[in-house]
C-alpha cells in the first residue's frame, strides 16, 4: 500500500489518536503539535478547523510546521541513515527544539459536548467549536489552565514533575494524572474545583490511569531511588475526595521495577504500561492487568475488589518469553496490555541489540531510526487468564513480529490482534495474527517510506473497510480495495471485519 498522495491531517511528529465527535461525520485529530477537526463523512479526510496549540502554549517558540515539511518527511526513508543524518533532516524540517515537541497532546478526552481536554507545554486545554453549527469558523480554547501544575500543586513540585495523562469519572470530572499525583477537577477548569492526591517524591508516573465505574482509579508508579520498585495503587474517588482508604475500596500493591532505565523507547523504570481492567461481570474475576519494570517483563493480574481467601493481591504473574530460545537482554513493553475477554496480548518494543549512538538520544529521533536505520524490535506474546486456577497460561508466542512503537488494539469482530512493526524484507507493515492461534492472518505493507512509522500512536480502524492510520506525519485515512486495485493489498478479505468505533480516550 503506498500511503504517498493518500488524505492526511499534516501534524506530529507524534499523533497518538484521533477522536471520536459528538457529531459522527468529524473526528478530533490530535498532535504534539495541533488540534484539528476532520470531516470524515462519505469517505472524506477533510481538515476543516485547525488550532496550532503547541505555538500558543510556547508563546512561539516552537512555532507551527508547514504540512510540506511532514509530508516531506513522510514520503521519504530512514534506510541508511545514521543518528547525526537524521537529527540534521529533524532539525531541517521541525526545527532545532524538534525533540521538545515530544510528549504534547499524547493525552486526551472528548466529553458529551464535544470539548476536547488535552495538553500543550505547560498547560491544560479545553477546545471546542467556534460554532458547532459551522465547524469551519474554527476552533477556540474554551478552557485554559495555564501552568497547569503549579495550578494544581502550588510552587513546591520535585523537580522533572509531568502531566502523564487525562481521563474522566462516571460522574463528570476531569482525571488529572501527573508524575507526582494525581487530580480530579470540574470540566471548566475551575481551580477552585482541585482535589489534589500526591504521592512521595520518590515515586514517579510515566503512563495514564485506568478508570472503573466504581470510582476506582487504578494508576501505577515507581522509586526513582534505590532499591528501585514499583506501586500499583487502586485511589477511589467517592465523588467529593480521592480516598486511599481501605473501608472504600482503597488498595496499593508493590511490584518489580528495574535499577537499570531502559535504553530506548520506553520511559521510566517500572511499568510502560497503563493499567488495563479485565472481567466486568458479576461472576467474572475482576483484574487490573499491567507489566512489570523487570528488564525481562512479567505480566501481572491483580485483584480489582476484594482478595479471595487464602490469596494475596497480585492475583498471578507470568514471565514474558515472546518465545524466544534464548533471552535478550530486555523485554519490555511501552504499551498497554491488550484485553479482550480473558485474554491478554503484549509487545516488546526493545530491540535485541542497541547501537550505543541510540541510548540518550530524544525520543523522536530514536522512533525514527529504529527499524530502517538500526536494529528493529521483535516479540509478541498472547496470554490467557484462568479463572478456575486463577492463574495465568501462554497461549502463543511469536518471536519473529515486529512490534516497535505503536499501540496495539485487537479487533473483536475479526479475532485480531494487530500492530505496527519494521522488518528489512517488507519495511513497514500492519501485522494481523490469530487471536487464537497466533498465525499471520493479515499483512498491510507500507515499504520503507516514514509514513509507515506509528511513532507512539495507536492502530484505529473505521467502519465500511476503513484503516485510519496515525503516522509521524499525521492521520492517513485509507480504503482498503479487497479487489486488488489501486495499489491497495490485504492478505484477507473482506476487511470489513475489521470494525472498530472510534475512540474517546486514549489509553497507553
Amino acid at each position: 500500500m503506498d500511503l504517498r498522495g493518500k488524505p492526511i491531517s499534516f501534524g506530529g511528529p507524534v499523533n497518538i489518536i484521533t477522536l471520536a465527535s459528538t457529531d459522527p461525520d468529524f473526528m478530533w485529530a490530535v498532535g504534539s503539535d495541533r488540534v484539528a477537526y476532520v470531516n470524515k463523512k462519505n469517505g472524506k479526510w477533510e481538515e476543516v478547523a485547525r488550532f496550532e496549540a503547541l505555538e500558543d502554549a510556547s508563546g512561539g517558540t516552537l512555532p507551527s510546521i508547514a504540512g510540506e515539511s511532514f509530508k516531506k518527511f513522510g514520503e521519504s526513508s530512514a534506510v541508511g541513515m545514521d543518528v547525526d543524518e537524521m537529527d540534521q533532516f529533524l532539525t531541517d524540517l521541525l526545527g532545532p527544539q524538534y525533540g521538545d515537541r515530544f510528549g504534547n497532546g499524547f493525552y486526551s478526552v472528548v466529553d458529551n459536548v464535544n470539548v476536547l481536554y488535552t495538553h500543550f507545554g505547560a498547560n491544560l486545554y479545553g477546545f471546542a467549536l467556534a460554532d458547532p453549527d459551522d465547524p469551519s469558523s474554527g476552533i477556540t480554547a474554551r478552557y485554559v489552565l495555564e501552568d497547569v501544575i503549579t495550578a494544581i500543586e502550588g510552587p513546591d513540585i520535585p523537580p522533572g514533575t509531568r502531566l502523564f495523562g487525562l481521563s474522566m469519572t462516571y460522574d463528570g470530572h476531569l482525571i488529572v494524572t501527573f508524575s507526582n499525583g494525581i487530580a480530579v477537577i470540574d470540566r471548566d477548569l475551575d481551580e477552585s474545583s482541585v482535589i489534589f492526591y500526591r504521592f512521595a517524591d520518590y515515586e514517579y508516573v510515566s503512563n495514564s490511569i485506568a478508570v472503573d465505574e466504581e470510582g476506582g482509579l487504578y494508576i501505577a508508579s515507581a522509586t526513582v531511588i534505590p532499591p528501585m520498585s514499583g506501586i500499583m495503587r487502586r485511589l477511589i474517588w467517592t465523588g467529593s475526595e480521592i480516598s486511599d482508604k481501605g473501608e472504600d475500596g482503597a488498595w496499593q500493591c508493590g511490584y518489580e521495577a528495574s535499577s537499570v532505565l531502559p535504553p530506548m523507547i520506553k520511559v521510566g523504570y517500572g511499568t510502560g504500561s497503563t493499567p488495563t481492567l479485565m472481567g466486568f461481570g458479576d461472576d467474572e474475576d475482576r483484574l487490573v492487568i499491567i507489566t512489570d519494570g523487570a528488564e525481562q517483563m512479567n505480566l501481572l493480574a491483580f485483584w480489582r475488589d476484594e482478595i479471595p481467601s487464602g490469596g494475596e493481591r497480585i492475583a498471578g504473574q507470568i514471565p514474558v518469553t515472546c518465545g524466544f530460545e534464548e533471552l535478550p537482554e530486555w523485554i519490555q513493553s511501552e504499551q498497554s496490555v491488550v484485553v479482550s475477554g480473558y485474554g491478554a496480548f503484549v509487545v516488546n518494543n526493545l530491540p535485541e541489540t542497541v547501537d550505543p549512538d541510540l541510548p540518550g538520544k530524544n525520543k523522536v529521533l530514536q522512533v525514527s531510526l529504529m527499524g530502517p536505520a538500526y536494529p528493529t524490535s521483535y516479540g509478541v506474546e498472547r496470554f490467557e487468564w484462568d479463572p478456575e486456577n486463577d492463574r495465568w497460561s501462554s497461549v502463543w508466542a511469536r518471536p519473529d513480529v515486529s512490534s516497535t512503537s505503536m499501540v496495539p488494539v485487537h479487533s473483536q469482530s475479526a479475532g485480531m490482534a494487530l500492530v505496527n512493526g519494521y522488518t528489512p524484507k517488507n519495511g513497514w507493515e500492519i501485522t494481523g495474527l490469530d487471536w487464537n492461534t497466533g498465525d499471520t492472518v493479515h499483512q498491510t505493507i507500507f515499504g520503507d517510506i516514514n509514513f509507515g512509522n506509528g511513532a507512539y500512536a495507536i492502530l484505529q480502524y473505521l467502519k465500511g473497510d476503513e484503516l485510519l492510520f496515525n503516522t509521524f506525519s499525521g492521520p492517513i485515512r485509507v480504503h482498503y480495495d479487497t479487489g486488488g486495485s489501486g495499489g491497495c493489498a490485504a492478505g484477507f478479505s473482506p476487511l470489513a471485519a475489521l470494525l472498530f468505533v472510534p475512540l474517546f480516550f486514549m489509553k497507553r
